[in-house]
């Protein structure tokens, strides 16, 4: 992965890490808000019924999730949520 050499020195300047280091935080962070949105959606709706949530909750909470993740995602109704969980 090419990492932006502005946001490496922001890192690095802000945390103390090495460039090693600093390199390496900042190749997770962006791999984490990677996941493509249907892969998302489906992981999270998984982790939340086995907790125990409800689809009601569920795709509500979903949408706000959704709604303030760093690259924000189109704004889906429930029933296009629905329709990436269930096909």
């Amino acid at each position: 992965m090419n990492v932006d050499p502005r946001l490496l020195r922001h890192v690095m300047a802000g945390t103390g890490l090495s460039a090693a280091e600093a390199t390496r935080v900042v190749e997770d962070v962006v791999a984490f808000h990677a996941e493509p949105v249907e892969d998302y959606v489906r992981r999270r709706h998984a982790e939340l019924k086995t907790h125990g949530a409800k689809n009601d909750e569920i795709f509500g909470l979903l949408r706000e999730e959704l709604a303030s993740r760093v690259v924000a995602a189109p704004d889906l109704s429930e029933r296009q949520l629905r329709r990436i969980v269930y096909g």
